[in-house]
């Protein structure tokens, strides 16, 4: 049996618990968008046996593989009020049951893989900014700098999630949102007090590790891409990505602000917009439903 970390074989799923398969395929008249992709995971999520899914949202279809519990199944797909109808369940062979599970093990470890990746990238420029921003007294690196924190701490948080139950992955999601609440009050705070006191921010250090943060955060837009609507956990990272690029192009464009009119106003009108794009970002993601 080869069992090599990283890599999924037919040998990692227990076929001692498969007895029979079956596969449901539904057309699901309101499914258009990822939406109620979730909200078919999460009706679902609870059934025993557990079922693996697959989705043709253009064609507004869904599998389900299954074993001997299509009453259940069925009951739960119409009450979600989608318009779901079943079209045709029918067995299948052991191998085939086997290789849907196979595949939803392999994007759990994608998912997994690129998460690591986003962590380690948003941990790295988190040290890097928050040290050149209080050097270069910019309150807009400082305040992307704990943008970079929280960014790290929700892919460790969203790490943890992979892997686990659709309602795991949506606590994963709202607890690092109300981490981003927490971190964009204190950029917030950070604003203010240089505000009331005074700041003399570095123009050229704003904007070259501005310009490095913005392609640290375009290659972890690239990463996650694929995987945007995987779950509510990845929702929640392509949020925070998207997010960050915003705010580099923004401290790029203060700091030539700063240097064009020999103000420190830029810089601190910076530091507030990305403390509201943390605290909007957010938001969002407390209001995700799947």
């Amino acid at each position: 049996m080869n069992n090599s970390e990283g890599c999924v074989t037919q040998d990692s799923v227990d076929k001692a618990k498969i007895d029979s398969g079956y596969v449901s395929e539904y057309r699901v008249a309101k499914m258009d968008c990822p939406s109620e992709e979730g909200m078919i995971r999460m009706a679902l999520d609870s059934v025993n046996p557990k079922v693996t899914l697959e989705f043709d949202t253009p064609n507004r279809k869904v599998r389900i593989f299954h074993g001997d519990n299509a009453a259940t199944i069925e009951a739960r797909m119409q009450a979600l009020g989608l318009g779901a109808t079943l079209e045709h369940t029918h067995p299948v062979e052991n191998s085939v049951f086997i290789q849907a599970q196979v595949s939803a093990q392999q994007t759990s470890q994608n998912e997994a893989r690129i998460l690591k990746w986003l962590l380690a990238i948003n941990a790295v420029m988190f040290t890097v900014e928050i040290t050149v921003g209080w050097l270069a007294q910019s309150t807009g690196l400082i305040a992307d700098s704990l943008d970079m924190f929280a960014d790290a701490a929700v892919y460790g948080v969203s790490l943890y999630a992979v892997g686990h139950s659709l309602r795991m992955k949506l606590r994963a999601a709202h607890l690092s949102g109300w981490l981003q609440v927490i971190l964009a009050l204190g950029a917030l705070s950070e604003v203010l007090r240089r505000f009331w006191y005074g700041s003399e921010p570095v123009s050229s250090l704003m904007m070259s590790f501005g310009l490095v943060a913005l392609m640290a955060n375009a290659w972890c837009l690239v990463l996650i891409a694929k995987n945007r609507d995987g779950g509510a956990h990845m929702k929640a990272s392509w949020i925070f990505s998207a997010n960050d690029v915003i705010a580099n192009l923004g401290v790029i464009l203060a700091g030539f602000l700063v240097a064009w009119t020999g103000s420190r106003y830029p810089d601190l009108l910076i530091g507030l917009l990305i403390a509201v794009i943390v605290l909007s970002g957010a938001r969002r993601i407390l209001q995700l439903k799947s």
